[in-house]
């Protein structure tokens, strides 16, 4: 007689103990799996750059001190770029490579009337050079960033965050200094000012102000 075979697929049985093996197996890889979001950076990368939190975290507490301790008069300070720039630039500024200094600035003057988010502000003993001091609503440049002598491109990935850095440091002047100033009531008020700048010729000043008040 032909024995008959059965067509149906066999089942496996797991016993008992094969069954918490199992189970324990299981547990061991979930526990053993790490979730990571899709923003975060990979093993060997950096972080991405946050503009606003660099500005918030560097701005009041370096930036602010290093402007403040490094300021030099800027009539002095005019003389000296309209003698030697270059003189001028190592004693008192800062650069990165071959590019124009920085210098950290006071300055105490007059305030004329304000135009094209530029403040005039007629500084005795300085000549026919004129200066200027960045209101707002736009602050252009990186001269905060450039004379505190502590920011170097070599601390960023690359170019963006690097100009990005500078951007954030004027977003905080914005914010900290110019939001509350009352520009139209400084005309024709003695302010002092201390700040930031690169000056690209001896003639026009502009200073970024990380101060503005009525001189005493």
């Amino acid at each position: 007689m032909t024995a008959v075979r059965n067509s149906r697929p066999s089942r496996i049985t797991l016993g008992r103990g094969s069954l918490i093996a199992l189970v324990l197996v299981i547990i061991a890889i979930i526990a053993g799996t790490t979730y990571r979001s899709d923003t975060a950076p990979r093993a060997g990368e950096q972080a991405k750059f946050d503009p606003a939190r660099y500005g918030a975290a560097t701005y009041g507490p370096k930036v602010v001190p290093a402007i403040k301790g490094k300021a030099v008069d800027i009539v002095t300070l005019g003389k000296a770029i309209a003698g030697d720039t270059d003189a001028a630039g190592q004693k008192y500024g800062h650069r990165a490579g071959t590019g124009p200094y920085s210098y950290a600035v006071t300055l105490t003057g007059t305030a004329g009337s304000a135009k094209s988010g530029l403040l005039p502000v007629e500084v005795p003993g300085i000549g026919k050079t004129r200066v200027q001091v960045q209101i707002g609503p736009a602050i252009n440049g990186t001269a905060l960033r450039d004379a505190v002598g502590f920011i170097a491109f070599g601390q960023f990935v690359n170019q963006v965050d690097y100009a990005d850095a500078g951007t954030a440091l004027n977003n905080e002047v914005k914010a900290k200094v110019l939001s509350s100033l009352d520009v139209p009531s400084l005309d024709g008020k003695k302010i002092t000012v201390v700040g930031a700048m690169t000056p690209l010729s001896a003639d026009v000043l502009t200073v970024t102000p990380i101060s503005v008040e009525a001189a005493s």
